[in-house]
């Protein structure tokens, strides 16, 4: 009797719980107990930082580098750069591939190598030496699919110092958060993700039925921004959102991608419309109930490689004025949060507004990038929920167009540019599909043939 009036305590606590919770965000109001709760990380973390120094004190520099990656060795081409707070190792390139809109052909290129006259003169390739050292130490590409590093331990991130025996007080704090994130956090997160799941698809069906017209458009927006609150609820999630005169209401919104928390963080604010490929399970579930309440564009496997066919369709959606706006993320894949990686040119050859959105995540409380090809999605989850929170900055960019004589992939980049800076991050050259393919031929040719001009007499 008494186990079965335990069980009855916590069910009943949960179910007031969750009516709570979707009270509070069907009336778009806060009681801001998360961020009361962020505030108190930081200050926790802080300590640990304290302790972290006087540990790290008592060893020599050379020690403590190597355990926390600092580059700062004066030898390397590296300057630090400080964007909107945020602090970048930026590294002189010197193999960098440059990109046009009508790629050189092979035999071009070929022709162009066996053409040059090579006068050689050694010193004009040690630069190309050392880059081709550095590269091979640390490339550019491979590093931006791995945990972004932290300037301090914040209690979670796994190492090999183990910080958490510093001292009796630093363990002591740490059992108590393992404890909470596992044991309370972790339960209470997965249940709240569960009934979100069940009350989106609820609620889209039920507007679902709504016929067309500008009432039905506004009571989507307001259910969908309510149900994807609750949402939020299941990793804690604490956003900031910057200049919401900017905030896209039709056209297309082009974002740098981490994670695939990355659409819910920004449909808390706004709706949007999606495209992407239909998936299974979870994700499918989603993508099932989102369709029902508005257009969205989901492609099978075969049908997405078709570029004409995703051309067509978004044409299609952008035209219609009543139509959402459609969420883009040009890369394609996702970046650990440190870097903006080349964005595909398909969305800029469309035509019309573009509103560029800036996304950073706070990596102190819970890494959001996923790395695909590490993890599975489930995996992905239960990180997110055995997080601390995930905390991030949305920046709404004034709307650009495409000026006249501008290529798409120049328009591509000049956007690309604007949202890492904005958002504190690495702007690269690279494809970020790098990570699944070899680099294509075109781009070392092109390499092939900078080298030739570099080698050249003057």
């Amino acid at each position: 009797m008494f186990f079965l009036s335990i069980i009855d305590t916590v069910t009943v606590t949960f179910s007031l719980f969750i009516v709570f919770l979707i009270t509070l965000s069907a009336i778009n109001k806060s009681i801001k107990a998360r961020r009361a709760y962020v505030n108190l990380l930081l200050r926790v973390f802080e300590y640990g930082r304290v302790s972290e120094g006087k540990l790290n004190s008592n060893t020599n520099s050379r020690s403590r580098n190597k355990s926390h990656h600092i580059t700062e060795d004066p030898n390397k081409s590296e300057k630090l750069v400080a964007v909107n707070g945020n602090t970048l190792i930026n590294r002189d390139n010197v193999l960098l591939p440059t990109l046009t809109e009508n790629t050189l052909d092979k035999e071009k290129f070929t022709a162009t190598i066996k053409d040059e006259k090579i006068s050689f003169n050694f010193e004009e390739c040690l630069d190309y030496i050392k880059a081709g050292v550095e590269a091979i130490i640390e490339d550019e590409v491979t590093s931006r699919f791995e945990a972004e590093q932290l300037r301090s331990w914040n209690l979670l991130a796994r190492t090999n110092c183990r910080y958490e025996f510093i001292n009796w007080k630093i363990t002591l704090i740490w059992v108590i958060g393992f404890t909470v994130r596992y044991s309370i956090l972790m339960p209470l997160r997965v249940f709240v993700c569960f009934v979100g799941v069940i009350w989106l698809t609820i609620c889209t069906a039920v507007v679902g039925y709504m016929p067309e017209g500008e009432s039905k458009r506004q009571l989507v927006n307001d259910i969908l921004k309510h149900c994807f609150s609750v949402l939020s609820s299941a990793i804690s999630a604490v956003i900031n959102y910057h200049n919401e005169e900017n905030r896209p209401n039709t056209g297309i919104c082009v974002a740098n991608h981490t994670s695939p928390i990355d659409a819910l963080v920004l449909m808390c604010d706004t709706t949007y419309s999606l495209i992407g490929q239909r998936h299974g399970g979870f994700l499918g579930i989603l993508q099932r109930a989102l369709a029902r309440a508005s257009p969205h564009i989901w492609f099978e496997r075969a049908e997405a490689k078709d570029r004409h066919a995703v051309a067509e369709r978004l044409k299609q959606h952008v035209s219609n004025p009543n139509n959402p706006p459609i969420l883009i993320f040009p890369e394609g894949t996702c970046i650990n949060n440190t870097s903006v990686m080349q964005f595909k040119k398909g969305s800029f050859e469309v035509g019309g507004v573009i509103y560029p959105v800036a996304i950073k995540y706070d990596p102190r409380f819970g890494d959001a990038f996923w790395n695909s090809s590490r993890y599975s999605m489930l995996q992905y989850l239960y990180m997110m929920m055995t997080s601390w929170a995930i905390v991030c900055d949305v920046w709404y960019l004034p709307p650009m167009y495409r000026q006249k004589e501008e290529s798409a992939i120049d328009f591509a980049n000049r956007v690309k540019g604007v949202i890492a800076k904005q958002g504190g991050l690495v702007d690269l050259v690279w494809d970020g599909q790098l990570k699944r393919m070899k680099p294509k031929k075109e781009w070392k040719e092109m390499q092939q043939v900078e080298f030739i001009k570099r080698l050249k007499a003057d």
